[in-house]
């Protein structure tokens, strides 16, 4: 840059003057670059890309992700490293299979570097269209097997699925809903996992369980189980079951969320139709139904969940009526009460009545409060239109009390060695429900007379 100085005074001798002129050009150059664009790389743009990418080894993937936030380039650079086979190796890791994983600190140690992941990858694609988001990570993804469907030969001793999905979980936070259903849409066609459900929902339950096994493990690890807000969770639960008609939501339902095998992981499709079974059970069934009726959706209103139920208790066949009762319990007081509601208001005081006295079973197999199984029937009382029909279901509650403890002991009177025990463990439990069930409704009625 050339500066003209005027001047009124005598001029120095030339030395002089030359050694000023070196100053003022170099202050002059200092002050032209200060005026220019700054590079978005900084005092990273003398640097080759091989240079930059050996600083990156250095780095923690907290940090590389804090550093793809400093301008495009330096995000498309990272993308570049993650892209390269360098970056793929020390990046994503594969170690899901090994013995020490078994191990809650090394489990927990992978799981947050996929989650660190998920972010440094939210933050580096953040300025292309979703649809070039997955296809990235696809591309970034495609050799490591464990992520998908059916990729790993032993899916129950491999942590893959849940670190695919804690690093979507990172991924998409924060997403809005249109997002999400393309994630949802995306995961379908690359694992086809619609037609996999097809063809678990209509063939015989079990008949295709390692299938069966796949993709409760990939809805759950990937999909459900490491969302913080229930409304997440609610979300992707509604995008699995919402194609489907109520039949096959029932069925996809108990495979996701029914009670399995340790060993192998099958679903146990026969245990609600042939044998009491605990909370343990039916607790990630109860979950579940609470998401969806807790879900503020117009695909989701109470008598959908009311008949979501209905049609659960029929897979495979009818469940034992105690399960139908213990499931109710779990699920919470206003999913129960709607329930038992929607029996009432149908005219059904018999099968109600029936019902009645299961739960009052379960309370006093698993101690919950005998006194919530009575205010549970006086609120239900005032569901019934007329004082008849008010007056029959009440009638009809003793009258399944004795119906229900007759057939225990015919049971235990024709039944040989184990079967023999059990019944005689249900009439034990029977008895002793009827006894407080009665007691808790004599306590409530000494004290409404008494005020």
């Amino acid at each position: 840059m050339t500066s003209k100085i005027k001047t009124n005074f005598t001029l120095i001798p030339n030395q002089k003057y030359r050694r000023s002129n070196r100053r003022f050009s170099c202050l002059s150059k200092a002050f032209d670059s200060d005026s220019q664009p700054i590079s978005t790389l900084g005092k990273f743009k003398d640097l080759p890309l091989e240079i930059f990418e050996i600083i990156l080894k250095y780095l923690t993937v907290e940090d590389m992700s804090m550093l793809s936030m400093v301008s495009k380039t330096i995000s498309q650079r990272i993308i570049h490293y993650i892209s390269s086979s360098s970056g793929n190796q020390r990046l994503l890791l594969q170690d899901f299979h090994k013995l020490e994983l078994s191990d809650e600190t090394q489990d927990f140690a992978i799981l947050e570097h996929y989650r660190s992941l998920g972010l440094l990858f939210k933050r580096c694609t953040l300025l292309l269209p979703t649809r070039e988001r997955l296809k990235y990570i696809q591309r970034t993804f495609a050799e490591v097997s464990c992520f998908k469907l059916s990729g790993c030969a032993v899916p129950l001793q491999c942590v893959g699925l849940p670190c695919y999905g804690i690093f979507l979980q990172a991924l998409t936070a924060g997403w809005d809903e249109l997002e999400c259903q393309h994630v949802y849409h995306f995961l379908c066609k690359l694992t086809s996992l619609s037609r996999k459900m097809e063809t678990v929902v209509g063939s015989k339950p079990g008949s295709s369980w390692k299938l069966e096994l796949r993709i409760r493990l990939f809805c759950r690890h990937v999909l459900l189980d490491h969302w913080i807000y229930r409304s997440d969770s609610a979300f992707w639960l509604s995008q699995i079951l919402k194609p489907w008609p109520i039949v096959n939501q029932a069925r996809l339902l108990y495979i996701i969320f029914g009670p399995v095998c340790p060993q192998d992981g099958q679903v146990m499709w026969q245990k609600m139709v042939e044998d009491s079974v605990d909370e343990y059970s039916l607790k990630d069934l109860a979950e579940a139904i609470k998401l969806l009726y807790d879900l503020d959706s117009k695909d989701w209103t109470a008598d959908n969940v009311i008949s979501l139920i209905d049609e659960l208790s029929a897979v495979p066949q009818e469940w034992l009526f105690e399960n139908n009762a213990h499931l109710l319990i779990l699920s919470g007081n206003k999913i129960c009460f709607t329930f038992m509601a929607s029996k009432a208001a149908n005219g059904r005081a018999i099968e109600l009545a029936r019902l009645l006295v299961f739960l009052a079973l379960v309370c006093e197999k698993e101690l919950y409060c005998m006194d919530w199984a009575v205010k549970m029937m006086r609120k239900v009382c005032r569901v019934f239109s007329t004082p008849m029909e008010r007056n029959n279901f009440l009638q009809s509650v003793p009258s399944a009390f004795a119906c229900i403890i007759m057939e225990t002991m015919q049971s235990l009177m024709s039944g040989e060695g184990d079967e023999e025990d059990e019944s005689f463990l249900n009439l034990f439990y029977l008895v002793h429900a009827q006894a407080n069930f009665h007691k808790e409704v004599l306590y409530l009625t000494m004290t409404t007379f008494s005020t």
